[in-house]
């Protein structure tokens, strides 16, 4: 191969080293701004890596342009033709346009990850709740004591162990404080053998935006009984209702994830 076609061969290479590093430099900070999980752990860390191999490539195709290119200037001046095409032209657009299209598959599966969280979380309440009916009736049984907050609290321990996808579960519950209406949660109650003094209410209080507010409101006021879901930088929250009689509660599943559901 003379010194022409290896010049040549080693813009290519080093063109698409460029492409391929523009891109992973676009997918890596389009992931990491919007809190995207789109592929699996060892994808993602395969996903990561590869900027080494891209780098080293361009750094080989520089190597060799370099020095094949000082040797085609001593033997000759260079006169070789560089024409603009119709077809360069059509390869920069598609280039232009790849973008859009790349975020919008980044986002599509960050969708489709959140949606099959939200999947997982249903079906595990759902067969969790049909395993333990009587202990979930027994929590659903609500007074404000430390009996039940004992009692609760190892059922909770022991229903958040049973299934993988919701390693975190706690219950919520509306109540008052001095007339006013409040959303109580309760998880890992822990009593000091030495304290007399009772749990106050004030220290369960749920910390909740407007939004979630409104979906509480209607579960407990108007009898709602729709799941509500959220997922927002890797992190999963699924509010589920339960009703038995005039008990009403709200089971309270998280999780949180690095990664995506996609991929190897």
């Amino acid at each position: 191969m003379n010194p022409k076609s290896l010049v040549k061969l080693s813009n290519i290479v080093g063109t698409i080293s460029i492409i391929l590093l523009i891109y992973w430099v676009f997918t890596f900070v389009s992931i990491q701004v919007f809190g995207l999980r789109v592929f699996r752990a060892n994808m993602t860390e395969t996903f990561y890596m590869s900027v080494l191999g891209i780098l080293a490539l361009m750094s080989g195709a520089l190597i060799i342009n370099v020095m094949f290119n000082l040797t085609r200037i001593a033997q000759k001046h260079n006169q070789d033709e560089n024409n603009i095409s119709t077809t360069s032209k059509k390869l920069s657009w598609i280039f232009a346009l790849s973008f859009p299209i790349l975020i919008a598959l980044l986002f599509g599966g960050d969708y489709l990850t959140s949606k099959k969280k939200e999947r997982l979380l249903i079906q595990s309440a759902e067969s969790v709740i049909q395993d333990n009916a009587e202990k979930v009736k027994q929590i659903a049984n609500y007074s404000f004591d430390e009996k039940w907050l004992i009692a609760t609290d190892d059922i909770l321990d022991l229903l958040s162990k049973t299934d993988k996808h919701f390693p975190h579960l706690s219950v919520i519950i509306k109540d008052s404080i001095d007339h006013s209406n409040v959303f109580l949660g309760f998880r890992n109650y822990y009593k000091n053998l030495n304290d007399t003094i009772p749990p106050l209410r004030k220290d369960f209080i749920l910390e909740t935006t407007k939004d979630e507010r409104d979906y509480l409101n209607s579960v407990f006021d108007k009898g709602f009984k729709e799941t509500r879901f959220n997922a927002h930088n890797g992190n999963y929250e699924l509010y589920f209702p339960f009703f038995i009689g005039d008990k009403k509660i709200i089971l309270y599943f998280s999780d949180y994830q690095r990664y995506g559901k996609f991929g190897s």
